[in-house]
């Protein structure tokens, strides 16, 4: 089942301004904060330099610059999923699209590269390695498109037939043509499966409580658990 949103409705589900979702997820690991602050800490000193050198010719411009950089790290998150909603909001047309889980198998991604040195003194890459989850969604209409996250226990209950839901964007009117997807929800695990939380979820849960309607028709598919290797 697909059902166009109007543009309004679309604006609502993917804010302009980050969620607290997206903000947790540009948050990043001690690392990445670790990095934002260092980032801060050098823009402090350019700061004090100018300072130094221009005096009070350019007190409040000075002042301003030293809070925006000082305060990097804090407001950095909000920034880049800003970006990214906006991307996302540029798409002229959205649906709200139900069907079910066809298949669901299991990946090892690649998700980073370090460079080490062992015993005998050589370079060495070390891949870093991440068991993700792989949801083949489809409808009676045989669309289909692929959800995946990183594995988690709370994904241990998803099998095939489940009904899946999502956001589609595209820039076609009949959107017979998706170019981008949402994170998916299972309504009857109440859990969202996907890289990034796209949308606003209390109001995405809305709609599916307005157009949802019935339960979509089974499609049969052969399902085909497995594991496999794919890097990116």
């Amino acid at each position: 089942m697909l059902k166009p949103l109007t543009k309004e409705k679309t604006e609502q589900l993917i804010p302009l301004i980050a969620t607290g979702k997206q903000y947790a997820y540009y948050w990043g690991k001690w690392s990445d904060v670790l990095n934002r602050l260092l980032i801060s800490f050098i823009g402090v000193v350019v700061v004090l330099i100018l300072n130094a050198l221009f005096g009070n010719q350019a007190d409040a411009l000075i002042l301003l610059l030293g809070g925006i950089v000082a305060l990097y790290w804090l407001w950095c998150p909000v920034y880049q999923a800003s970006l990214r909603n906006s991307a996302s909001r540029r798409f002229k047309y959205s649906g709200f699209w139900r069907g079910k889980v066809l298949d669901v198998y299991l990946t090892e991604e690649l998700i980073g590269e370090e460079e080490t040195v062992n015993q005998r003194g050589e370079l060495v890459i070390v891949e870093n390695r991440e068991r993700w989850i792989n949801l083949v969604l489809g409808d009676e209409t045989g669309f289909e498109v692929e959800v995946q996250a990183p594995l988690q226990r709370i994904h241990k209950g998803i099998k095939p037939g489940q009904t899946a839901e999502l956001l589609v964007l595209s820039n076609e009117l009949d959107l017979s043509q998706i170019n981008k997807i949402s994170d998916a929800y299972l309504p009857q695990k109440d859990l969202w499966v996907g890289q990034y939380p796209y949308i606003q979820r209390d109001v995405f849960l809305e709609v599916s409580r307005q157009l949802g309607g019935k339960t979509p028709p089974r499609v049969r598919r052969q399902s085909n658990s497995r594991i496999k290797r794919r890097d990116r």
